[in-house]
C-alpha cells in the first residue's frame, strides 16, 4: 500500500468502522447471551463429560469470545480514512472508481478497501488484492493492465470518486 500507513495500522472507511463496531456489540451482547442460554440448557441435560450437544454449546462459545477478542484488536488499530488530507484525483484507499473493461466494453465500479472491510458482492475490493494493486496510484483516464491467472485485463479509469 502506501507509506502513510503505520505498521499494525488497519485502515477504514467511517462505514466500515461503524459495521465492525455494530457487529462487535451484537457478538457481545444477542449472541453471548444465546450461547449462555444455550451452554446451560445442555448442562441441564446431565452428564456434561459425555454430552455432545454441551461440548458444542461449548465450542461455539469460544468461537464467539474468539471472534469478540480479534474484533476488539481491529478497532483498537483502526484508523478512520479522513478523505479531506487524501488526493481526490488518485485512485487510493477509500476510493470508488469507475472503470471499463476496454475488451467487453462492460463499466462498473470498486471501492478500495482494507482486508478488513472487502466484500466483492458489496463492490468493496481489498486494496491489497491483484486488482486493487494495479489500481492504487492511478488517475482518471489511465489504462491499468492488470495480470491475473486467466489472462491480462485491461481496465481505464472514468472516473474516482471519494
Amino acid at each position: 500500500m502506501r507509506s502513510f500507513m503505520g505498521f499494525g495500522d488497519i485502515y477504514l472507511t467511517r462505514d466500515g468502522f461503524e459495521r465492525l463496531q455494530g457487529e462487535l456489540a451484537y457478538l457481545k451482547t444477542v449472541c453471548r447471551r444465546q450461547l449462555a442460554k444455550a451452554v446451560g440448557e445442555a448442562r441441564s441435560h446431565g452428564d456434561i463429560s459425555e454430552n455432545a450437544e454441551y461440548d458444542a454449546a461449548k465450542e461455539a462459545q469460544g468461537l464467539n469470545e474468539k471472534k469478540i477478542a480479534e474484533l476488539e484488536h481491529k478497532l483498537s488499530h483502526a484508523q478512520i480514512l479522513d478523505d479531506k488530507n487524501i488526493p481526490k484525483d488518485e485512485v487510493l484507499l477509500g476510493a470508488t472508481v469507475s472503470l471499463k473493461d476496454l475488451d467487453t466494453n462492460e463499466e462498473f465500479q470498486y471501492m478500495l478497501v482494507s482486508e478488513v472491510e472487502a466484500d466483492y458482492a458489496q463492490g468493496r475490493i481489498s486494496a491489497t488484492s491483484p486488482v486493487g494493486k494495479c489500481l492504487l496510484g492511478h488517475k482518471e483516464n489511465e489504462v491499468v493492465e492488470i495480470g491475473i491467472p486467466a489472462g491480462t485485463l485491461r481496465y481505464k479509469i472514468l472516473k474516482i470518486t471519494r
